[in-house]
């Protein structure tokens, strides 16, 4: 049975995420395949319009309760995502799980007076919801340098977790990530470069998927089941 293919692009904020997203989007339109574009979080809906308040600096929430939020906000759409991959429609995600784990348990890191070991926003802790989720087909992690990413991007520093301490230790956890997956399933994009070049890679390694992909949805970490 052939099925649309689950394409994830992840990476530290301001690293060219939705650029990169809307012109694969476009690509995949171009060779006449159904397509759809998904981004999380999605700030259209009741928990997700919290989500925005918090990385606004709108409001505040206790850290399990923002990374728990997170999840649902991505639960509440994963049966619309396993229907479209069914149905033969490939799905572009503009972030994905792996954001959620990756800033959660960066907050750990970076809290001078509790070592990660002592912290309930563990690694494990904070992939723990997320557990069963449809599997991405491919993960794309675009690469970059907060430095460079605070020099080159626009508006950098408007949400809450745009600091480059921050930032710098949720490339770690993304690194860990990756290895976790897999060569197969993560491809790591250098981001610092032009976005023609980024754009290359991408179809690359999207491409030979865009005809369909054999098998069904699998489960995130089906592992851990």
């Amino acid at each position: 049975m052939t099925r649309g293919a689950f394409i994830v692009i992840e990476g530290l904020d301001r690293s060219g995420k939705s650029t990169q997203a809307a012109r694969l989007l476009e690509r995949i339109e171009a060779a006449s395949k159904s397509v759809q574009l998904l981004k999380f979080p999605d700030r259209s809906t009741p928990i997700g319009q919290l989500i925005d308040s918090y990385l606004r600096s709108r409001s505040d929430m206790d850290d399990h309760t923002i990374h728990l939020l997170f999840s649902a906000n991505r639960w509440e759409i994963s049966s619309k995502i396993k229907s479209l991959l069914e149905s033969g429609t490939t799905i572009i995600c503009d972030r994905y799980a792996f954001s959620g784990i990756a800033f959660s348990a960066s907050k750990a890191l970076i809290e001078e007076s509790s070592p990660p070991s002592s912290s309930p926003l563990t690694y494990e802790w904070c992939r723990a919801p997320d557990v069963s989720l449809p599997a991405p087909d491919l993960t794309l992690f675009l690469d970059i340098s907060p430095e460079q990413a605070a020099r080159q991007r626009e508006g950098y520093g408007e949400e809450r977790y745009e600091k480059l301490e921050m930032q710098a230790r949720v490339r770690e956890v993304f690194a860990r990530i990756g290895k976790e997956i897999g060569a197969e399933g993560w491809v790591t994009i250098d981001a610092g470069r032009s976005r023609e070049e980024v754009e290359k890679d991408i179809w690359e390694k999207v491409s030979p998927l865009v005809e369909g992909v054999n098998g069904p949805v699998n489960a995130l970490w089906n592992d851990l089941l």
